[in-house]
């Protein structure tokens, strides 16, 4: 993708991140791969324009960004959120009471699954999938409840010159049914729970596979097991051979972060280029995170002009 420098424009990012006056603020690499860690921004508090900039263009660069010791209630988190676009309603999870902009997700002792254990990029069935979310730590465990990220970018540029032809024109069928509905049986297994009723009604949209990122014009991989249920057009055999050979590789550790959680971190995440994982491996203790989505726009693919 070219820019009016001539050059690329991901590179034109990288470049401002680097000029960007970062007084008093760090960042720092998580992995090789993916997620940077940011140091020295409050996000309790009124945000620079310089620091909101530093914030954007390092997720833009890395993926997903994480933050430690931060103290934020329910408006000061939907205000980071703001930085990044409008608040996405989740249309299957039950809100925080009469707040619809709010997930809280619970993992209580005994609960036999979680939300979120299987790698996935958020709520891929919708026309316009979030961009990203807002991932505040409130209760965190001694041990496990890791979260684990995976680059899309990598994943698609590990992928053989011959593969990337085939799946640069495919489209995929994305739909809710596995996490919600009156098939799901989720309820019964863990504390956060989605919609079950009767009236509930699956959603499906197509999206390509091959998604364009439409701030760095970079190829990543956009699937994920739990939305992703057949390739556009091919017979059943295909479609399934495909998607498992994908959904395997663009996970590969090569291409990962793992991020501990602690009281007060955040997380943020570009769900357009990452996929995520939670590790259900909590054991006997409470686990309680809050959750704000950060409404997005159709995804495009390399076949179609951004």
């Amino acid at each position: 993708m070219g820019s009016l420098s001539g050059l690329p424009l991901f590179v034109l990012l990288v470049q401002k991140l680097n000029s960007i006056s970062t007084k008093n603020i760090s960042i720092q690499k998580v992995s090789g791969a993916v997620g940077a860690l940011i140091e020295g921004i409050d996000l309790s508090k009124k945000l620079s324009d310089s620091q909101i900039d530093t914030m954007q263009q390092t997720l833009f660069s890395h993926g997903v960004i994480f933050f430690r010791n931060q103290k934020l209630d329910i408006q000061e988190q939907k205000k980071v959120a703001r930085y990044f676009g409008n608040i996405f309603i989740h249309p299957n999870f039950q809100g925080s009471g009469d707040d619809p902009e709010v997930v809280m997700v619970k993992r209580n002792p005994g609960d036999a699954a979680i939300v979120g254990e299987d790698w996935h990029s958020d709520t891929a069935m919708m026309a316009e999938p979030p961009m990203g979310a807002v991932l505040y730590g409130i209760d965190i465990p001694p041990v496990g409840g890791d979260t684990l990220f995976a680059s899309q970018y990598m994943a698609y540029n590990a992928l053989s010159e011959s593969m990337k032809k085939i799946v640069d024109s495919l489209m995929a069928v994305n739909s809710d049914r596995n996490v919600a509905g009156p098939n799901s049986g989720l309820n019964n297994k863990r504390s956060t729970k989605v919609r079950e009723d009767s009236l509930w009604r699956e959603t499906t949209h197509i999206h390509p596979v091959v998604r364009v990122h439409p701030k760095t014009g970079r190829k990543a991989l956009f699937i994920s097991r739990p939305y992703t249920i057949a390739i556009d057009g091919m017979y059943e055999t295909e479609s399934k051979a495909l998607l498992e050979f994908l959904f395997n590789h663009c996970v590969r550790p090569e291409f990962t972060c793992r991020f501990q959680w602690e009281q007060g971190s955040v997380a943020i995440w570009d769900n357009r280029c990452v996929v995520h994982l939670a590790i259900n491996d909590t054991g006997p203790y409470h686990r309680l995170m809050r959750r704000i989505q950060i409404s997005g726009d159709r995804p495009l693919g390399c076949l179609t002009s951004i």
